[in-house]
């Protein structure tokens, strides 16, 4: 990993409107390394955990039709740029550009590379069992420096949350990862914050444990460069994806368009 410099905190981090959204400014080199550093700034105290997640056309799209969403995401101590669309957006329409992307897929492996040094403590929530066990497995072997403090698959019932949580509190994790799907997912964590005292920092994550698994491949990165990997996406499962990229493409480009400009005050710190 390279050197890093300031911010040392998420609440030092500029922010920025775009698709009308409050992203993050900062590169994703910077975004890992903090998200370490906090995880393990929090061992030992019992307060809730900060609360990341990540957006994207859909995300945007979703947010701006759907007040619960967005409420959901307006509780979050900070929102990754997840999609090339919105760095462009933010470089061509505001004064504080935020410099690259930040995609979950590779913002797990940056933070798995820089926290297996420091003994990292991570549990992995989401996903089939099987590719639930075939991520912690990869993660573990490509960084055996790390701890894996725990994983569940995200199959459950409502009801099953309160014993999970415990399970996830009571393994002393560092870094949650949950990845159960937009809405699910930020749901669960706004849902559940109180009670994941202790836990250092919650990531959402999507879809993350098919790649990390090898159940799903990037596109290339002249693709991801380009602002296209929503069509290899979409080449690969078209059943599924086809009617959402049709219903929210073009609302996302609107979005981008009309509500991308000023920059965020700062918010207060936790």
């Amino acid at each position: 990993m390279p050197a890093f410099a300031e911010p040392s905190r998420f609440t030092d981090v500029p922010r920025v409107r775009v698709g009308g959204l409050p992203l993050l400014v900062h590169s994703r080199a910077e975004g890992a390394r903090l998200i370490v550093v906090e995880a393990l700034a929090r061992r030992g105290r019992q307060e809730p955990p900060l609360f990341l997640t990540s957006a994207n056309g859909n995300v945007i799209a979703r947010a701006a039709r759907d007040p619960q969403f967005r409420d959901l995401l307006e509780q979050a101590d900070g929102i990754d740029a997840d999609g090339q669309p919105l760095v462009i957006a933010s470089q061509w329409l505001t004064s504080a550009p935020i410099p690259e992307r930040s995609a979950t897929t590779d913002i797990f492996y940056d933070v798995a590379e820089f926290g297996a040094a420091r003994s990292l403590r991570v549990y992995l929530l989401g996903g089939r069992e099987d590719i639930n066990a075939a991520a912690a497995e990869g993660m573990l072997r490509r960084y055996p420096g790390l701890i894996l403090a725990g994983r569940r698959n995200g199959y459950f019932r409502l009801e099953d949350e309160a014993d999970i949580v415990a399970d996830i509190r009571d393994a002393k994790t560092d870094l949650l990862w949950v990845g159960l799907g937009v809405p699910t997912e930020q749901a669960f964590v706004v849902r559940n914050r109180a009670h994941l005292a202790g836990v250092g920092v919650v990531k959402t994550c999507g879809g993350l444990f098919d790649f990390v698994a090898g159940k799903n491949s990037r596109a290339p990165q002249w693709m991801q460069d380009h602002a296209l990997e929503w069509a290899y996406r979409l080449w690969l499962e078209p059943r599924r994806l086809f009617w959402r990229y049709l219903t929210t493409n073009i609302a996302t480009v609107l979005l981008l368009a009309l509500r991308t400009g000023d920059a965020v005050p700062e918010r207060a710190k936790r």
